[in-house]
């Protein structure tokens, strides 16, 4: 570095404004605005694990909001001897399964095509997937149900995930970003050995994205997951229900046995948090990535 450039950057560094510290009364604001957030947020778990391990004798005298005395499993093992529950976590599996390969496959294709390869309209197409992204979704959900029922895909397991089958724009935006900051020699380079667009998609593009693509499997999972207008509408009394509306009809069919229902909803947490926990350096991997791109 030349005596030059360190002078600037020492100019630089001066005319930078100093920024003040927090202090001892800002840490302590600080960290109980965090507390308070992260309190708020698991109370209503803590609680629904809480009820899941209570009797219902108990939850029939205290109303939930206590200890159980003694702890029972009595709601997870008829829970899990109930053929219908069972069968709507196989249904959710299946269709997230489905989803998240398909979408995700579909969306990185989509994203390297916007990045890399050179068509016109390009530039238009690209801005109207996008456009996607401000359409709310409960304004295609009665149209969508007018169709799938018109053409006979009201409670099939194809009306329930054909929605969720095309690109998803904010996937294909996080992608195509991404793409953008790949090495483009590593590219070209794979292009002049004789490479075709797949072959270097496939040998090249997604190996070096491995992290941002399971940052987006694990992020369509959650939420399909827990997916609950949708498989409500289309297959909400059919064979084909998911977990969520499973869970929810429990309310009526059990005359309101909060003791399984929270049973419920606590198993239906637990694949989810099992999938951050062996995805959990991938995704963290993914975020640094974004940060220093």
């Amino acid at each position: 570095m030349s005596s030059r450039d360190r002078s600037r950057r020492r100019s630089t560094e001066h005319d930078r404004p100093a920024v003040p510290p927090l202090g001892a009364a800002g840490h302590v604001v600080g960290y109980t605005v965090l507390v308070v957030g992260a309190v708020l947020a698991l109370a209503p778990l803590v609680l629904s694990v809480l009820v899941s391990f209570t009797s219902r004798s108990q939850f029939a005298r205290t109303g939930g909001v206590s200890i159980p005395r003694p702890a029972t499993l009595d709601n997870y093992v008829e829970l899990l001897g109930r053929a219908d529950f069972l069968h709507a976590v196989v249904v959710s599996a299946a269709m997230v399964t489905l989803v998240v390969v398909v979408q995700v496959s579909s969306s990185a294709l989509a994203a390297y095509a916007f990045a890399r390869l050179r068509f016109p309209g390009r530039g238009l197409l690209f801005a109207l997937v996008l456009a996607t992204m401000m359409v709310p979704g409960i304004v295609t959900l009665v149209p969508l149900y007018l169709l799938f029922t018109a053409v006979g895909l009201r409670d099939t397991f194809a009306g329930l995930v054909l929605p969720s089958l095309l690109i998803s724009p904010y996937a294909v935006f996080l992608l195509r970003q991404h793409f953008l900051r790949l090495p483009g020699e590593l590219i070209q380079a794979a292009q002049i050995d004789g490479a075709g667009h797949l072959r270097v998609l496939w040998h090249i593009v997604l190996p070096l994205s491995r992290p941002v693509l399971l940052t987006l499997a694990v992020i369509t999972a959650v939420s399909h997951w827990n997916s609950f207008l949708w498989p409500l509408m289309i297959a909400g009394t059919g064979k084909v229900q998911v977990l969520t509306v499973a869970t929810a009809n429990m309310q009526t069919q059990y005359d309101n046995q909060w003791t399984l229902v929270t049973a419920a909803t606590t198993l239906s947490i637990l694949p989810l948090l099992l999938l951050y926990l062996v995805f959990q350096r991938q995704i963290v991997g993914s975020l640094a990535i974004r940060g220093i791109s």
